[in-house]
């Protein structure tokens, strides 16, 4: 049924409202998210014994949101935004909660059961850019998305230089240094959680399938969804593109951490280095998004996919190559690593939402946030492995030959078009 002037004006209105609900929860979300994951690898190393195990804290996590993906997307289809998203906060609050007792009793297994917990807020956070585009005109999805990515910037690059302090005040209530950041982000959590109940009203999935023409009759499962993705060239691009990009940054970033300490720095500068690097990372992941956004609105979803792998073999090329100690050029990789993730998630996530019809939308977002969460955990387990044999170097090395696979499916679709 065709929309009024004035209909079209009032969901404008909500649209306008939603992305700046969406973007004041995603400070929060990017804060709980990134003071916790800052420290994951050391605290799970600290608890096993073993630098080869510490990349699977960052698995667990990656995991964790994986598995959350298709159920809190099944519950956004029936329910709408709000609950989905206020569930996967809550989630991931309770696996912060396990990661402090996990560092207070010295347990690895219980570190790792609440770090798949923990996942399910990053799902959230994660699930949010789809949110911004449920109401969006065509021609600016890929600006409505980024903008929400954007604002995970200001929590995300603050979480890390947090690390400091929050490690300070575990230790002040006789908890574990590690123990700090996961104390933070089951507050922040928490926090967020309360926030998106109280701001996302009304909710912009259950209004824009009220409007819609083709979403009568049952919403298809995630793996309904995930074929039809399948047999839409765009929309698979779109999905590998999401997928890759976050298991080379998931990879990389996870196992940063453990090279930096491989240099024998002193506890605090460790950390604050730690810090310093990672924010910077988190900084290119989420800074540039509008940027990222308004090339793939301006040249096409494809294209500004292309790039963003350009700018993934760069910092390769400069993270692998730098020594534990040789901070700046390792800083500057990182910073590249989270630009090309950034661009490979704006694109990839716009290219896949419009290619399917809207009645099959949700599923297919939870199924690729499903994929991308297990590539990613694929990334995190096998980085700490590869780190044990061929050092930092090969992990970006075998990184980069993962990315090529990318890039020959990139031009084969940019030749059929």
């Amino acid at each position: 049924m065709p929309l009024t002037i004035a209909a079209v004006r009032d969901l404008s209105a909500v649209q306008r409202r939603t992305v700046r609900s969406l973007a004041s929860t995603q400070v929060l979300g990017g804060v709980g998210v990134s003071v916790g994951i800052a420290m994951a690898a050391l605290l799970a190393q600290e608890l096993s014994g073993s630098p080869n195990l510490s990349g699977l804290a960052a698995t667990a996590s990656t995991l964790g949101a994986a598995v959350a993906a298709v159920p809190l997307a099944g519950l956004m289809a029936r329910r709408g935004r709000r609950p989905g998203l206020m569930t996967g906060y809550l989630a991931g609050s309770a696996g912060s909660a396990l990661a402090v007792v996990a560092a207070a009793l010295g347990s690895y297994l219980l570190l790792l059961v609440g770090m798949l917990l923990f996942g399910a807020a990053t799902t959230s956070n994660l699930q949010a850019r789809y949110a911004a585009t449920d109401l969006a005109e065509p021609t600016h999805r890929g600006r409505a998305l980024s903008v929400v990515v954007w604002a995970t910037t200001i929590g995300a690059v603050a979480g890390p230089n947090l690390v400091a302090p929050a490690g300070a005040t575990a230790t002040l209530l006789g908890l574990p240094r590690l123990a700090g950041p996961f104390l933070w982000s089951a507050i922040v959590f928490l926090l967020a959680g309360a926030v998106m109940g109280l701001l996302l009203r009304p909710d912009p999935l259950l209004l824009a399938q009220r409007h819609a023409a083709d979403t009568d009759g049952p919403r298809p499962s995630a793996r309904a969804a995930l074929g039809v993705v399948r047999r839409t060239p765009r929309a698979a691009l779109g999905l590998v593109g999401i997928a890759v990009g976050h298991m080379i940054m998931v990879g990389v970033m996870s196992l940063t951490p453990v090279h930096i300490h491989s240099g024998g720095h002193p506890g605090p500068d460790m950390l604050r280095l730690v810090g310093l690097v990672i924010s910077v990372h988190v900084a290119g992941m989420y800074a540039f998004s509008p940027v990222v956004g308004w090339l793939a609105d301006r040249f096409g979803r494809v294209w500004a996919l292309a790039g963003a792998q350009g700018v993934l073999y760069t910092s390769l090329l400069l993270a692998g190559t730098a020594q534990a100690d040789e901070t700046v050029q390792l800083t500057a990789g990182l910073f590249l690593l989270g630009l090309g993730w950034s661009g490979c998630l704006v694109a990839g996530s716009t290219l896949l939402s419009e290619s399917v019809p809207i009645g099959v939308r949700a599923g297919a977002q939870g199924a690729s946030d499903l994929v991308m969460g297990v590539c990613g955990a694929t990334g995190g387990a096998f980085a700490g492995l590869v780190v044990g044999l061929a050092g930092y170097g090969g992990l970006n090395a075998s990184a980069g030959v993962v990315l090529t696979l990318l890039t020959a499916l990139t031009i084969g679709t940019a030749c059929r078009k």
